[in-house]
């Protein structure tokens, strides 16, 4: 299942897609018979720029087909508005479920798009009525709306993330209810879960605190914090696969030495569950 690298240094993830659902994720195709893991989340899950992603090195470590189910902006919602791959991952002998970003998702002050939540669609009267002084016309995407709200008024943007926070929260409770079964919680990053939420507000994913995680924990399985490691960081961009136009948005990311630190710490959880130790 390793991707090689394609024409003028891009990378090839064999798009494809599974059962009922309209959205193309990265392959190669799984077949899905027998044991198999699922892998829910943002970016980081489907591994843009990586060869190998920590799902495909962590289904080699335990000799299991992994099935990633990524999605490069996803948030919560993504998933809960696509029930076929929730019907899907009902199959899976264990599901990783990777903390996401509480900014896309739809909530009582603005709307994202369903699939691609990170596009900011609308605000709602609340919002228009807490910001009169802001053109919401102006905004695409949900960070740089956010970002310009803390701008105007510290104390009004943070009665949005108040809320951003408490419909992840809600939400998350909702997915892990759906899924049901063995699940992972995966926290990966490069750094630890915030503490509080003036921490939370200035790093990926973004307004997420350890009491929200702590919150879900009676909920899933286990809850596993990777914080890659100084060596990995400063490994930068070294082995990863992009073009010129995309230097910058591939520095933003992990590499392989942190998807790799992730596969290690999932094994060491997830294979008692498969019934095994590393391959």
């Amino acid at each position: 299942m390793t991707c090689q690298s394609g024409g003028s240094g891009t990378l090839e993830y064999y798009p494809c897609k599974y059962g009922n659902s309209r959205v193309t994720f990265r392959g190669p195709k799984a077949a899905m018979k027998g044991d198999f893991l699922a892998f829910l989340g943002g970016i980081e899950t489907y591994g843009r720029f990586i060869a190998q992603p920590f799902p495909e090195l962590l289904g080699r470590l335990l000799s299991v087909e992994a099935v990633n189910f990524g999605v490069a902006n996803a948030g919560v919602d993504f998933y809960l508005n696509d029930p076929a791959v929730l019907d899907l991952c009902a199959g899976a002998r264990v599901k990783v479920l990777q903390v996401m970003g509480a900014q896309n998702m739809s909530n009582r002050y603005y709307m994202v798009h369903p699939r691609r939540n990170d596009r900011f669609l609308r605000a709602s009267e609340r919002l228009e009525e807490l910001f009169p002084e802001v053109d919401f016309t102006e905004f695409h995407f949900n960070r740089h709306m956010l970002a310009h709200l803390a701008e105007v008024s510290a104390e009004r943007h943070a009665q949005v993330t108040e809320e951003l926070r408490s419909a992840w929260v809600a939400r998350m409770k909702h997915i892990l209810t759906i899924l049901r079964g063995k699940v992972v919680l995966l926290w990966f990053a490069d750094h630890p879960v915030p503490e509080n939420s003036a921490q939370s507000e200035i790093c990926d994913p973004l307004f997420v605190t350890r009491g929200m995680v702590e919150s879900l924990r009676p909920r899933v399985s286990s809850v596993v914090e990777v914080v890659c490691s100084p060596e990995a960081v400063a490994q930068g961009t070294t082995g990863m696969v992009f073009n010129d136009f995309e230097a910058c948005a591939a520095a933003e990311q992990m590499g392989p030495m942190a998807h790799a630190e992730a596969a290690d710490a999932l094994a060491e959880v997830i294979g008692p569950m498969v019934g095994g130790g590393l391959a």
